[in-house]
């Protein structure tokens, strides 16, 4: 096997899977990694159902997987839900991969802003009474919170997948690229924002943008 190959990432499949399926059956990865946004209409093992067994399948959430309670109950209570990647880091391949599921959410911490709340607790402290006893809506857990994040930041990794991007894009955000340099990854993988591209920031940390259906390799080449 190429060892470029040994681990594939698979952009925001939004329901269409085939893609990723074609790509393992073909390099024939040790494991695979997805970054999000899945739009699932069933639990995520019956989507992956013909690759499940062939490879690790490994994923973190995008914002469109807290939109509905069914997105969220297919990925969450899926037969896959011990495989989520957020706020840890994971040796995968052989490669110690960190996640960073989610976006960043104004009404919670948008950067370069400051947070608006310091934990999910003082937001829910600050709630009406009748809010307070609930758990966070889907919305609130789509969000990246601060001191999450700064906890992550505290760990070591060689490869970071988020769903939001880094500042290497247009739409992305600095705090993403520290982040990276903080914990020592040599690599960045993003989703989300539907567009292949390599590019490099900072201390010499390379991004990959994949593209919504897209697969890439470990050097960031599209393979499909």
């Amino acid at each position: 096997m190429n060892p470029q190959h040994k681990i594939l990432f698979a952009g925001d499949p939004h329901g269409n899977f085939k893609p990723l399926i074609a790509a393992v059956h073909e390099y024939k990865p040790e494991a695979v990694v997805l970054l999000g946004d899945y739009d699932l209409d069933m639990p995520l093992e019956i989507c992956l159902q013909e690759i499940v067994g062939l490879t690790q399948i490994w994923w973190i959430a995008g914002n469109h997987d807290f939109e509905t309670p069914s997105k969220h109950k297919y990925l969450f209570d899926s037969a896959l839900a011990d495989k989520g990647l957020h706020l840890k880091v994971t040796e995968i391949a052989g490669l110690r991969i960190a996640g960073l599921g989610g976006i960043f959410l104004g009404r919670v911490w948008y950067p370069p802003q400051q947070p608006k709340w310091r934990n999910k607790q003082h937001y829910l402290h600050n709630q009406p009474a009748n809010i307070r006893q609930m758990a966070l809506s889907l919305k609130y857990k789509a969000a990246i919170w601060h001191d999450e994040f700064e906890v992550l930041k505290s760990l070591k990794a060689d490869i970071l997948v988020t769903h939001e991007a880094p500042g290497s894009h247009r739409h992305g955000f600095d705090v993403i690229g520290e982040l990276g340099a903080a914990m020592g990854v040599k690599n960045i993988f993003h989703g989300h924002l539907h567009e292949n591209y390599v590019s490099m920031i900072k201390n010499n940390i390379k991004v990959v943008g994949v593209a919504d259906r897209a697969v890439s390799d470990l050097t960031g080449k599209t393979l499909m």
